[in-house]
C-alpha cells in the first residue's frame, strides 16, 4: 500500500474508535468502511478538481468540463454510498 492509502486507513482507524468510544452503535467496522471510503473518494475527487482547474485553466469549455466532471464525481460518490 503507497503511503496515502495507510494515512487515509490511520485515520478511519481513529475515527471509528473515537466514536466507538463514545457509544455509537453503528458497529466499529462499519464505521471504519464508510469513513475510509468516504476518504478515499474525497481523496480522489481532490486529485481529479486539480486536474481539471489546470488543464482547463486556458480553455473556452471550461465551464461545461467543470460541469461534466461535477455531475461524474456526484454519481461517483452515490455509487460508493459517500454522498454527503
Amino acid at each position: 500500500m503507497n503511503e496515502r492509502i495507510i494515512k487515509l486507513s490511520e485515520h478511519a482507524n481513529d475515527y471509528a474508535n473515537h466514536l466507538d468510544k463514545i457509544g455509537v452503535d453503528d458497529g466499529w467496522q462499519n464505521i471504519f468502511n464508510q469513513k475510509f471510503a468516504q476518504l478515499i473518494v474525497q481523496e480522489y475527487e481532490d486529485e481529479i478538481w486539480n486536474c481539471v482547474l489546470v488543464e482547463s485553466a486556458g480553455s473556452d469549455d471550461k465551464f461545461l468540463i467543470r460541469g461534466i466532471v461535477r455531475s461524474a464525481l456526484h454519481d461517483a460518490k452515490q455509487h460508493f454510498g459517500v454522498e454527503e
